[in-house]
């Protein structure tokens, strides 16, 4: 379908229902359907009804949580979900932000204050936690991976100095970070970039992620696995005075700004309203359903004789390829279905279960199919 855009900036307006009439269409015609039943690319899921209105009721009162009295309820709110959250990491305080990259940077900001020299993370790690060393002028240090993705801690350089990256839910292959042994305690700091696969602690899987509570800090992404819409993000804490290093006061203000941001939306109200529909059950039962699929659809493709598995999905991520490797087409015609990444130098499909709409029959059946045509 075409659309009328204007290229310039139009001297005179169309009025706001005509314009969101026009954009609206736009965003409906052009946008993926992440709640499709074989969306099940990244990492990106559809909300739940409850986020998308109460989103629409932040925008409308727009409160800012620089200042606590223009954001009366979005403070106490943010306030009831970090403790709610950081009771189950056994993390002190914290605050939300708009991305885990946010978060990290934080975190990593809040360990070089504690007297952090340097960065060490895996060679799967995400690449904000490099753009956060690099932002903080700290040098880092990459250290290998095993076969499965995780950290390879006999690899270790001397930590003393360092601040430790442990990963819960890598990237490529969401795996999990050894986040217990010698090397969290022979680290500065100990930070766990569990954007991921952090919500799992609030669910039955939750002991995939035993030993995160020994970290310093722990950074979510609540647009992963809480499902809710961008941007919205946790930066936890284990030391009360970890998160008042990162904090600034001004002639303008009423209480310190924490954090990297300054001006902030109400993010808060819309997980608190989310947490309230689902319950704890309610979101278990979400990524319960997400891990399932991926299961479903890995064990398919494994027994698939023109497909083989790098590995069984740990945290709702695998990743596969044809027996004849992965080509040009193959990507182009499972893009919103299958992603790529590459593993060793060479590349793979990747599939992450963030959508707990989709059909495992449905999405096996689209790649077999595409696969076998190749």
């Amino acid at each position: 379908m075409n659309y009328t855009l204007p290229k310039n900036f139009p001297e005179n307006g169309l009025g706001d229902e005509v314009a969101f009439e026009l954009i609206s269409r736009i965003v409906r015609d052009k946008s993926a359907n992440l709640g499709s039943t074989v969306s099940f690319a990244h990492m990106d899921p559809p909300p739940p009804k409850v986020a998308i209105e109460t989103t629409r009721l932040n925008a409308q009162y727009n409160q800012n949580l620089l200042h606590p009295d223009l954001s009366p309820f979005a403070t106490e709110a943010e306030s009831i979900v970090i403790d709610w959250i950081a009771d189950a990491f056994q993390m002190r305080n914290g605050h939300m932000c708009a991305g885990s990259t946010i978060a990290n940077l934080t975190a990593l900001w809040a360990a070089r204050e504690h007297g952090a020299k340097s960065i060490v993370f895996s060679a799967d790690a995400h690449l904000s936690v490099a753009k956060s060393a690099h932002i903080l002028g700290l040098p880092c240090k990459k250290v290998a991976t095993d076969k499965n993705g995780k950290m390879d801690v006999q690899a270790l350089p001397d930590l003393s100095n360092a601040a430790l990256v442990l990963t819960a839910g890598t990237t490529g292959r969401g795996a999990i970070d050894p986040l217990s042994g010698w090397h969290l305690e022979a680290s500065k700091w100990v930070h766990v970039d569990a954007a991921w696969a952090g919500p799992l602690r609030l669910s039955r899987y939750r002991a995939l992620l035993d030993g995160i509570e020994s970290a310093d800090s722990v950074a979510i992404s609540a647009h992963k696995w809480l499902f809710q819409p961008k941007d919205s993000a946790i930066c936890l804490f284990k030391a009360a005075e970890s998160e008042r290093s990162v904090s600034f006061s001004g002639s303008y203000l009423a209480t310190p700004n924490v954090g990297v941001q300054g001006s902030r939306g109400a993010a808060g109200i819309t997980l608190l309203a989310t947490f309230l529909a689902m319950g704890q059950a309610g979101l278990d039962q979400k990524l319960h359903q997400c891990i399932k699929v991926a299961e479903q659809v890995a064990i398919g493709l494994d027994e698939f004789e023109t497909t083989e598995l790098c590995c069984m999905p740990q945290t709702g991520v695998f990743n596969w390829r044809p027996v004849f490797g992965v080509t040009e087409q193959l990507v182009q015609d499972l893009k919103g279905v299958s992603s790529t990444v590459m593993i060793e130098g060479q590349p793979w499909m990747r599939n992450v279960a963030a959508n707990p709409h989709a059909d495992a029959k449905k999405i096996l059946n689209r790649i077999k199919t595409i696969v076998s045509r190749l």
